[in-house]
This record gives C-alpha cells, sequence and structure tokens, in this order.
C-alpha cells in the first residue's frame, strides 16, 4: 500500500516539477487555490499524518490549533496559503511525503491512528493519503488541462469511498441505509472490482474512474456514467464523499465538457 501511495505522489511530481513561477500560480478548479496551493496542502496533510504516526500528542496539539481557529474549512485554506508562498514547496513536500511513507511503513500491524475522523490503521492512513493525492492531482491535471491516464491505483480510492458510504450520510444528517449495497465497477484495464452481497437489492455500477471522481467530488454526477438502482443508492450518489470533513461543494454540470 505504500509503494502505491509513493507512485501516486511520484504521477503528481511530474506533472508540478517542470513547472515555472507562472505554472506554480495557475488557478485549479477548487476556488482560490493554485497548483501551489493544492501541493502545499498535501504537504501540510502528510505533515499531520506523519504526527498521527509518530507523534500522537503533537498531532492532537495540532488538532487543538485547528479547532482554536474556528472553521476548519479556514484553517486548511490559511495552511494551504501560507504554505503556497515557500519558495521551497516542492522539496518540501517530496520530504513530507517520503518521511510519512517510512513511518506508515513502519507502523506496528493493529496499532491505529488519530484522525480528524475514527482511528484508523496505518494500511487505511495510507489508503487516505493516496485518495487525497489522487484528488488534488486531478485538480492540478484539470488546471494544465492534462488527461491522466488511470491505474490500477484507483481500487484503493473506489475502496474507500465505498467503506465511507455510512459517513456521506451521516455528514449530511440523513438516515443511515440499513442494508449494505451491491457496488460493481470496471477498472482501467477491464476488470472487474465488486464489494457488498451479489444479491443486495440496491446497487451501483460504472467504470472506477467515475465512480472515484464522484466520491472525490472531482466531478458532478450528471457528467459521470454511473448507474444506480434503489432510493438509497440513488441518494448515496448525489451525496458521495470519501474524504473527512464537511461535505464539499464539489463542481458544477458540465464544468469539464
Amino acid at each position: 500500500m505504500v509503494g502505491d501511495l509513493r507512485a501516486e505522489s511520484d504521477e503528481l511530481d511530474a506533472l508540478v516539477r517542470d513547472l515555472g513561477p507562472k505554472g506554480w500560480a495557475t488557478l485549479t478548479p477548487s476556488p482560490g487555490w493554485t497548483i501551489a496551493h493544492q501541493v502545499a496542502h498535501l504537504a501540510w496533510t502528510d505533515e499531520i499524518a506523519w504526527l498521527a504516526a509518530t507523534d500522537v500528542d503533537g498531532f492532537h496539539t495540532e488538532v487543538q490549533r485547528a479547532m482554536a481557529a474556528g472553521a476548519f474549512e479556514t484553517y486548511v485554506d490559511r495552511t494551504a496559503a501560507e504554505g503556497a508562498t515557500r519558495p521551497d514547496l516542492l522539496a518540501h513536500w517530496r520530504e513530507r511525503r517520503a518521511r510519512l511513507a517510512t513511518a506508515l511503513a513502519d507502523v506496528p500491524h493493529g496499532v491505529k491512528l488519530p484522525w480528524f475522523g475514527p482511528p484508523m490503521s496505518a494500511t487505511t492512513m495510507a489508503t487516505a493519503r493516496l485518495m487525497e493525492t489522487w484528488a488534488h492531482g486531478q485538480d492540478v491535471a484539470d488546471a494544465l488541462a492534462v488527461t491522466r491516464e488511470p491505474t490500477a491505483r484507483l481500487r484503493h480510492v473506489a475502496h474507500l469511498g465505498v467503506r465511507t458510504r455510512d459517513f456521506a450520510f451521516l455528514v449530511r444528517d440523513l438516515p443511515r441505509p440499513a442494508d449494505q449495497f451491491r457496488v460493481e465497477l470496471t477498472g482501467p484495464a477491464g476488470e472487474r472490482w465488486a464489494w457488498g452481497p451479489e444479491d443486495a437489492a440496491q446497487r451501483v455500477a460504472g467504470a472506477a474512474l467515475d465512480f472515484c471522481l464522484l466520491v472525490t467530488q472531482r466531478r458532478h454526477r450528471d457528467d459521470l456514467a454511473l448507474a444506480a438502482e434503489g432510493v438509497d443508492a440513488e441518494a448515496w450518489l448525489d451525496t458521495a464523499q470519501a474524504f473527512a470533513g464537511p461535505p464539499g461543494n464539489g463542481r458544477s454540470p458540465g464544468q469539464f465538457r
């Protein structure tokens, strides 16, 4: 898992490493965020995840600092803005992500790491970091008008999207579906990925790339080829989010056509 996290980070690194000042200042689909903001945010969250893996007290201190600052979204925006001004931003991110990968590989099996949501294993933390790196990498790719080739690493993003189904309802104060869904996705090489009981009454199906774009809120549902059967499954595709925190605004229909 840590190897896939490194590979996902390296792919994004390749998109930004030759950018000049104008390129780093390119606006992305996230309002007010440039490419530099996106990478600075990843460096910050890699730092926080490293604290969770190596210094629990330090992690909780950082969480308290974030909470004391008011709205969490405002704190995230501020840290991204501060990081975006660093002249050594790329080197800083490289150091932070490498340090995190090493720390996660060293976490003993069975140990749970604190986070802004429920505690998680090192494997789940690596999955969450890969998801966020992929999602913010999509923002960078969109800003640069680059089409990325999907990889089998999408399975990690899709898995997290499935696992966070109930959270997507909870964060919107909606009742959690009583039954499991069947999720069937087609991977980049045509392989079949599936979760949930085969005989589930409610189902979601489509391309893995489309599902990952949906659960990371990088595309609007109307622009994706995903099918849902069942009232709750339909509602999920309108609210899904694989990331912690309050509901995001997502993207507008037709924004990337």
